[in-house]
This record gives structure tokens, C-alpha cells and sequence, in this order.
């Protein structure tokens, strides 16, 4: 059925009046009908299906004009949870946050992601169980989960694709496998789970926090590999099958170093963070991984040193291009590596703009991550409330 339209064209369902509220201004129901054209009486209506649900709640500020004061609504951000999970190469963090993006539970754990889908997405699970059962939420207050993983995602189907760094990953349905761990004792079923490249998730999370002004923004994370996220005129851009923002497997003309997708002189060969602690390792200093190259740096050993800020300069290498070609407004640095601060920024930049065009780099800043770790979860969930409070999904469900 076709939903009615207010006198700006645009829909004015009870989804469309959740997103007016969302800005988290509470209105009165004559507010609510001047904005969207509809009479007080529809408002009404769709306002009580609104309360029915919990989505909105009477707010305690009633306004007066003389008489009776009028009773005002607003967005009720803590009606329900959303789970969310940033998992990497060998770490990962997961939260609880409620529907304003704040983080209510949180824990940062050493996960591997090479222990293969069950072991790890049932580590998963239990943690997003306990951590409702800490804050007092039976599974009935989980809307949606979000999921970031470390490899290529087809994002509609929630599956990874040839992740190059995730055994046994390949084609496996996280969505299916995950809600029906977490659907137990829900009356409506599983909660919707949804999965996307980890550098999306953050890209996302940055933007949504730290810049939601901003039309074009790249996020660039670097740390055990490196990948791109891309928001292009406010919508994360993900291409025709997940696969856009790919950046870590471009090749480098100069090298021929293997990378682990199976190719030679890709980016991530010669500039991640595992490339990193393997030269280091071959000089004999030990490191692991990205986050002891950053520890070894930031303790002033100069081969950590010198890898870091050269790693930036690869970097700003290939987005030169990315940055002729895209033309963002803004490049936002994350990953472990980018904890490494000025020092990768610094080559990031100097090559960045002694490379691209003038006028493409003009107005350009290039930045650290305000959210750092978080960014992953922060993001994971805004993929979630933007799918469940989207108008039409409210329409739905309220109807």
C-alpha cells in the first residue's frame, strides 16, 4: 500500500514521524502536524502506535500558551539494545548500546579469527548473553546485532567471501548461525543480524560521531591488513557485490613481496602490520604484530621507527590516487598502526599531497580516528538502528 505523503512530498507514515523525533527534540502533536502536513488526529493515531511499540514516550517538558499545557513526545532511545561486534585478525571488542549510541557494556578481548566461525561467533554469543544478563535485558530487548569482520562481506547475504586471513569462513551464513544462538526465549523470532567489512563498520561509526556533516569521507585503517571505507554523500558506499574500498591489495609497482591473498606486491604486503612485525622479527627484534611495531616505536626503537613512517608514506602512495579519483573532503586514519600517531600520519600526508592534484587537495584534512577502538562497534550498531528505525521498517511494524 502506498504511503501518504505530507506537503513536502516526502512520506509520513509513523516511521517518518520516529525520524523527526530522533533528532531528540521532544514535540507536541501540533508541532508533529505542522511538519509533516498530516491533521492532529492522524498524528495522534500514529503517534499511540508509536508509544504502543515503545519507540516514542510522552516527555516531561509540556509546553503551555496560556491554557492547558500541551503534552510533547519524544524518541525513547533506550526502548530496546543493540549488540555489536568489531572482530579483527586477533582482536576483537563487543558492546551493548542502546538506541542514542551509548555504550551501556563493553570488553576488548584477544579473539583470533583464524579459530573458525563456530568457535568463534559461540565466544560471541556468550558474551553478548552475559553482558545482557549484567545489565538486567532478557533476549526480547536485543533489536538488531551488528557485525564487522576482517575480510570481504557480501553485505545482503551476511556471508564472508574468500576472506583471505579467515579459515573456514568462506560462505558462511554468520546471520542465520548467530541469530539462532541469540533468538532463545524471543516470542518474535531471531533479532535481524547484520555483517559488513570491518573498515565499513568503522567508517561508519566515524562518521555518524566524530563528522555527520561531512559528504565525503574516506576511512583508511591500518593495522594487521589495510582497507578503505568510503562515505559518499553521507551513505556508506559499498559497490555492486561488498567488495568497494579494497585498498590493501592494490599493487605496489616497486615491490614484489608476497601477500597472503595470494598475489605479490600488494599493499598490505609491504605496509601492514604484519608485514611490519615480520621485518622486524627478521632483524631480530620480536614482535607479534601491529601492536607491538606500535609499542616498539613508541619505546624508541628506530627500526620500528623507520618502518611506521615509511608505512605511511605506501599508504598515502596509493591514496593519491584514490584521492584524484574520489575527491573526499576529509581522510580519517585508523587501525592499530594509526595509534602510532604523527608518525604515520606524517607520511600519510607527505605523499598524499605532494602527489594529488591541487584542487583535490585544496580543502583536504587528513586525521586520526576521534573514536579509536570504539569506532568498530559504534559503527556496527548505527548499521543496526539505521535498518530497524528505518520509516518503512516502523511502518511495518507498527502497522
Amino acid at each position: 500500500m502506498r504511503m501518504p505523503s505530507g506537503s513536502n512530498g516526502q512520506s509520513t507514515g509513523a516511521g517518518a514521524l520516529l525520524a523527526i523525533l530522533r533528532d531528540g527534540h521532544a514535540r507536541t502533536r501540533a508541532e508533529l502536524a505542522q511538519l509533516t502536513g498530516l491533521s492532529r488526529s492522524t498524528v495522534s493515531q500514529r503517534l499511540d502506535g508509536l508509544i504502543d511499540h515503545r519507540w516514542v514516550v510522552a516527555g516531561d517538558g509540556a509546553i503551555s500558551s496560556g491554557g492547558r499545557p500541551a503534552a510533547v513526545f519524544a524518541f525513547n532511545g533506550s526502548a530496546h539494545v543493540v549488540l555489536a561486534a568489531d572482530l579483527g585478525a586477533t582482536h576483537a571488542r563487543l558492546a551493548v548500546l542502546d538506541l542514542g549510541m551509548t555504550v551501556l557494556a563493553e570488553q576488548a578481548v584477544e579473539l583470533p579469527i583464524d579459530e573458525g566461525p563456530e568457535r568463534t561467533l559461540e565466544f560471541v554469543a556468550a558474551a553478548f548473553e552475559e553482558s545482557l544478563a549484567g545489565l538486567g535485558h532478557d533476549p526480547a530487548a536485543v533489536c538488531g546485532v551488528g557485525v564487522g569482520l576482517p575480510g570481504p562481506v557480501e553485505h545482503a547475504s551476511g556471508r564472508p567471501v574468500n576472506p583471505p586471513i579467515m579459515p573456514g569462513w568462506d560462505g558462511f551464513c554468520v546471520p542465520e548461525w548467530l541469530g539462532a544462538r541469540l533468538g532463545g526465549g524471543r516470542r518474535t523470532g531471531p533479532p535481524p543480524v547484520l555483517v559488513d567489512n570491518d573498515v565499513n563498520i568503522m567508517a561508519l561509526g566515524e562518521h555518524w560521531a566524530a563528522r555527520p556533516a561531512v559528504d565525503h569521507l574516506i576511512f583508511i585503517k591500518i593495522g594487521t591488513g589495510i582497507g578503505c571505507g568510503i562515505i559518499s554523500g553521507r551513505r556508506l558506499h559499498r559497490g555492486a557485490q561488498g567488495a568497494a574500498g579494497d585498498v590493501g591489495h592494490i599493487r605496489v609497482p616497486a615491490s614484489d613481496a608476497p601477500c597472503r591473498c595470494g598475489n605479490s606486491g600488494c599493499l598490505e604486503a609491504i605496509a601492514g602490520g604484519a608485514s611490519m612485525a615480520a621485518a622486524l622479527r627478521a632483524a631480530g627484534v620480536e614482535a607479534r604484530g601491529s601492536r607491538d611495531v606500535v609499542a616498539l616505536m613508541r619505546a624508541g626503537d628506530l627500526r620500528a621507527t623507520r618502518l611506521v613512517r615509511q608505512a605511511g608514506r605506501e599508504v598515502g602512495a596509493v591514496m593519491a590516487s584514490i584521492v584524484n579519483f574520489f575527491n573526499p573532503s576529509v581522510i580519517v586514519l585508523g587501525g592499530d598502526i594509526a595509534e602510532a600517531g604523527e608518525q604515520v600520519l606524517a607520511g600519510v600526508r607527505e605523499t598524499i599531497y605532494s602527489r594529488s592534484l591541487p584542487l583535490a587537495t585544496q580543502h583536504l584534512g587528513i586525521r586520526a580516528s576521534e573514536l579509536g577502538d570504539r569506532a568498530g562497534v559504534i559503527g556496527a550498531a548505527v548499521m543496526v538502528v539505521e535498518h530497524v528505525l528505518a520509516p518503512e521498517a516502523i511502518d511495518r511494524a507498527v502497522t
